[in-house]
């Protein structure tokens, strides 16, 4: 009868500390290669590294850089909503929120990082709202 209590303790202790002990995502996280908008030599509407390939339930930072002179309007919409969005960092400023963003816009160069864990998978298409038929385009993928 002891031993089934010393058990039954163990297994409570266990259960207890559960949620305390489990693995925090956002300390592993992989930084992506940076997505860029443009380039320094005049060039507004080329994109570097404009298709992303990702995994469901790993953490991840994504940079996406303008550097062209255009204003750009980056949406991800289906992609924003099924990733579990840990910050957003714009010049070492933090935001956190309980939703997803509708777009991130840059209205001059400069870089906005995303830190996540993907979720869903699917191929989402990524756009600079306005700018698609200059090439402003591109696919994040959850595998």
């Amino acid at each position: 009868m002891r031993m089934i209590r010393i058990a039954a303790l163990a297994c409570a202790g266990l259960v207890a500390a559960g949620p305390a002990a489990a693995l925090d995502l956002t300390k592993k996280r992989e930084n992506l290669p940076d997505l860029v908008l443009g380039d320094d030599q005049g060039n507004d509407f080329v994109v570097e590294n404009k298709d992303i390939t990702l995994e469901s339930g790993k953490a991840y930072r994504l940079r996406i850089v303008a550097k062209g002179h255009q204003e750009y309007k980056f949406y991800a919409p289906e992609f924003f909503r099924y990733i579990w969005l840990n910050q957003i960092v714009i010049e070492h400023k933090e935001i956190h929120g309980g939703g997803p963003p509708d777009h991130l816009e840059f209205d001059d160069p400069g870089e906005i990082a995303v830190e996540f864990v993907a979720i869903k998978p699917g191929s989402y298409t990524w756009a600079a709202r306005g700018l698609e038929a200059k090439g402003m385009t591109g696919t994040l993928t959850v595998k």
